[in-house]
């Protein structure tokens, strides 16, 4: 049983699964106080202690149903067992013929039942990164590997028909049918694990579906198809939106009796009672500030939202400990400073006036942002460019405070989204948000990738109007 336990571990390590020493001996512990008979309880230990997040339990049960089930026809069945010789035998040439390719070798030992080198070949393919490509852009790099695979694949089918169609064993027709049913059972799971990449559970994310309402209001409307009128009439209802926003949050406390005692207080206090503490003081409890990361698509229409949240939160920046802004359309730039230095010219005396000088100097920063050249509007949107590069040059700046909100439509012009780094953004911040300003019914069609994102995201939601952001924010803040 340590043999079979030992072997399933590796194969959860190859595909992705974190799986510690300790675990694996904590595992061995209780499967020896359960009755191994009972399926369902082997399980649910195994579970328990290899699947340590609700997110992972999909991986899990797929590498569990390989392991423990999709091995059965690796495994002759009794009746065909008087052809364990030919089965051998072909294995044997198989594994002469693989002439030390790594893709060859890991399906040859696949076929033997020990699938540790092919998962851990196919997790590789699965988390490949692009290598940046400034001229002519295509995914060509993880599709051509998996189609090397899919050509060994396919070359193992083709070389077992032929062995078998010499009739090397002197095999009856019926004989031969069983063989090479078997081998294609197996090599057809190595291409299922190949092509369907099992999703994360990721069952708790929050969603916000909306459509376009009929309405034709200034708070329904798209931002997409605001008048240079309307735009002007938008900004002054954020603005009075923020001044409320931020009154409210300024008036926001917790509720004192609650918490972490105060030993001090409450020993200094209780001398009123001759030193019985019957007032208890509690520790105060400052509003948690998290702090943000924005990052927004400026390309076509998704800017004219992302500007308009961009306004709201730097308005209502006294809320946050840190905002940080990032804006994209094929590569990544940080426009925090922008803000920062305008801002800073904002000073007034009266509340009032430093209020609506603080938001015309978010405006005038977005105006520059949009005319200057610090980024190519005209090139092709890509996201997995974008996540890329932002996880070499500004991963170590996420933290467990950090929020990152993404605001874009997750169209990535056919290029691979690299969607699993999204997944290690998620891994190093306390939430993932995606605001989309598309409709709910556009999420799934032509290149959008808006589905292999919201594996990795905390919340998903619609941004099309004022309506939809002005929730958004209210809810973020308080």
């Amino acid at each position: 049983m340590l043999d079979i336990m030992v072997e399933f571990t590796n194969c959860c390590r190859s595909y992705g699964l974190r799986v510690s020493t300790s675990e694996v001996l904590d595992c061995i512990r209780h499967i020896s106080l359960i009755n191994l008979l009972d399926e369902q309880e082997f399980h649910t230990v195994l579970q328990s202690n290899y699947a340590k997040t609700k997110r992972e339990q999909n991986r899990f049960n797929s590498l569990y149903n390989l392991f423990f089930h999709g091995r059965k026809s690796v495994k002759l069945e009794n009746s065909f067992t008087h052809l364990a010789g030919t089965f051998n035998k072909i294995m044997d040439i198989m594994e002469k013929n693989h002439d030390n390719e790594p893709t060859k070798k890991a399906l040859t030992e696949f076929m033997r039942g020990r699938p540790a080198q092919f998962l851990a070949q196919i997790h590789r393919l699965n988390i490949m990164s692009v290598r940046e490509q400034k001229f002519f852009k295509s995914n060509m790099d993880q599709l051509s590997a998996k189609l090397s695979v899919m050509l060994a694949i396919n070359q193992m089918r083709q070389k077992i028909m032929e062995l078998n169609g010499t009739n090397f064993d002197n095999l009856n027709q019926e004989s031969i049918k069983i063989v090479n049913s078997h081998f294609d059972k197996i090599l057809d799971k190595a291409y299922t694990l190949l092509t369907d990449e099992p999703r994360e559970n990721n069952s708790s994310i929050v969603e916000r579906k909306y459509g376009i309402q009929s309405d034709i209001e200034l708070n329904q409307r798209p931002f997409s198809s605001l008048s240079v009128k309307e735009v002007a009439q938008v900004i002054e209802v954020i603005e009075m939106f923020a001044k409320k926003l931020k009154d409210q949050a300024s008036r926001r406390f917790r509720i004192k009796k609650r918490g972490v005692i105060d030993i001090k207080k409450t020993l200094r206090n209780s001398g009123k009672y001759q030193g019985v503490p019957l007032d208890i003081k509690f520790k105060d409890k400052p509003i948690n500030k998290s702090s943000l990361i924005v990052l927004c698509d400026v390309s076509g229409s998704v800017w004219s939202s992302a500007r308009f949240m961009l306004n709201v939160l730097y308005a209502l920046q006294e809320c946050f400990e840190r905002i940080r802004s990032f804006i994209f359309v094929a590569e990544i730039v940080e426009v925090t400073e922008y803000f920062k230095r305008l801002d800073n010219n904002a000073v007034s005396t009266d509340s009032r006036a430093c209020f609506i000088s603080g938001v015309d100097a978010v405006n005038s920063a977005i105006e520059t942002i949009l005319n200057s050249s610090i980024i190519n509007k005209n090139e092709h949107t890509d996201y997995g460019a974008v996540l890329n590069s932002f996880k070499k040059r500004y991963l170590n700046i996420l933290n467990h405070k950090t929020t990152v909100i993404i605001m874009g439509d997750g169209r990535s012009n056919y290029l691979n989204p690299q969607a699993h780094i999204l997944g290690e953004i998620r891994e190093k911040c306390k939430r993932v948000i995606w605001l989309n300003p598309e409709s709910h019914n556009t999420w799934d069609s032509g290149d959008s990738e808006i589905f292999a994102y919201k594996q990795h995201c905390h919340e998903i939601r619609t941004c099309i109007n004022l309506n939809h952001l002005t929730q958004f924010v209210n809810e973020l803040v308080l």
